[in-house]
């Protein structure tokens, strides 16, 4: 039985492993934390719409659903040509057929970061946001700001959507109690044309949403950095808040920057359409793949690094792979099923955001909106555990 080492327990890692063991491959999955942390759901533990636990899979539980080695050990080490892996607690791994590299990706730093926390960060993120938006709460009065950050380097890696589905829960959090006019809210970011990528008509639906909601918009500036009292743009304006929430861009995997792996500029892992690393030497490895947040994406300018994009580049690798043990052509890709997709939540609605090659488009769903992304999570959540039948491509 052939042998396939997954590093990372994420959307792309956990995808991956479920469909190699569903082909009888021996798997063996490595994560540093002992849980599958769903991001898209996370948006409601500041709000306290859901909890901490409520978000979170127990990788366990998969691994009894699965069949797959469960490996709970921080990676330290990635030697691509000696087919190696290291791990903090001293394990080499090495005895695997298949490498495949779902580790996720690093943010870029900008100074003063640590005075900000973030809802696509560390978990716990979302835990210090709850408590520093109840002391406001109890405080009776504030000023928030939200934003994210944009890498010139690969326009990839840009991750807006949460940033405003958090800024629009937590204003109708305080319209539910009564205290919006006792708090600024403020939206930032350094392109002029923040969520443009979805289409322009999404574009001009977020307009008209901060309008509405009373939220300042304060973008096309660049950041130059954080303190403990907001944030500095360029033209020296400083933005006071009580509370920063920022999602800065995405960079390549710090782990992976000395692995001997093909990187594009922001240092993400270079894969061809079947999501094998794209090595030029001739007598380089030919069994290493790369999914999700790891790799580098290639696409139109609008493209960006989604769960189910990770999951689709996944099932991709996952074929080929088993193409490859019987001896057949790796024609399974990724770029064709490339598109933005999501249930941007306000916290009272929600809004279905849909854009591919050839349309893009958006559907309101007032009220129904709102459920319908708490019903995905639930399915989400079940059908990976095998509680539910699993939808064709979901």
């Amino acid at each position: 039985m052939k042998k396939v080492l997954i590093l990372g327990g994420g959307f792309a890692g956990v995808e991956a492993a479920i469909m190699l063991r569903k082909a009888s491959f021996e798997v063996t999955l490595v994560s540093d934390r002992s849980y599958f942390y769903l991001y898209p759901l996370s948006i409601w533990v500041p709000t306290r719409e859901k909890k901490f636990q409520n978000v979170c899979i127990d990788l366990s539980a998969l691994q009894k659903k699965h069949g797959f080695e469960l490996i709970i050990d921080p990676v330290t080490e990635v030697n691509a040509k000696e087919n190696r892996v290291s791990l903090e607690s001293g394990a080499v791994l090495q005895e695997h057929d298949y490498l495949i590299l779902a580790m996720g990706a690093h943010k870029m730093n900008p100074k003063g970061l640590e005075h900000t926390l973030s809802i696509c960060g560390a978990p716990e993120s979302a835990l210090q946001l709850r408590d520093r938006l109840d002391a406001l709460i109890e405080l009776g009065s504030g000023t928030i700001a939200f934003g994210f950050g944009g890498n010139p380097k690969d326009t990839s890696a840009v991750r807006g959507g949460p940033a405003f589905e958090l800024m629009f829960n937590v204003h109708n959090l305080l319209q539910k109690y009564g205290m919006r006019d006792s708090f600024e809210l403020h939206f930032f970011a350094p392109m002029s044309e923040p969520g443009k990528r979805m289409g322009d008509k999404a574009f001009d639906m977020l307009q008209s949403m901060l309008k509405e909601c009373r939220i300042t918009p304060q973008v096309g500036k660049k950041i130059t950095s954080f303190d403990e009292k907001g944030v500095l743009f360029e033209d020296g304006y400083h933005l006071a808040a009580d509370l920063t929430m920022f999602i800065p861009a995405g960079s390549g995997h710090g782990m992976l920057q000395d692995a001997g792996l093909p990187l594009n500029e922001a240092g993400y892992v270079c894969i061809d359409d079947s999501c094998r690393v794209r090595f030029e030497e001739e007598d380089a490895p030919q069994n290493i793949y790369a999914i999700g947040d790891t790799a580098a994406i290639e696409g139109p300018q609008w493209r960006a690094k989604q769960g189910h994009i990770a999951e689709v580049m996944a099932r991709a690798a996952a074929a080929n792979i088993i193409a490859a043990e019987r001896g057949e052509a790796q024609t399974h890709g990724y770029g064709e099923h490339l598109n933005i997709l999501c249930i941007m939540d306000t916290g009272d609605g929600a809004t279905v955001v849909y854009r591919d090659e050839k349309r893009a488009f958006m559907l309101p769903l007032p009220v129904i909106g709102h459920w319908l992304k708490k019903a995905w999570g639930i399915y989400f959540k079940q059908s990976k555990l095998g509680r539910f039948p699993r939808l064709p491509g979901m």
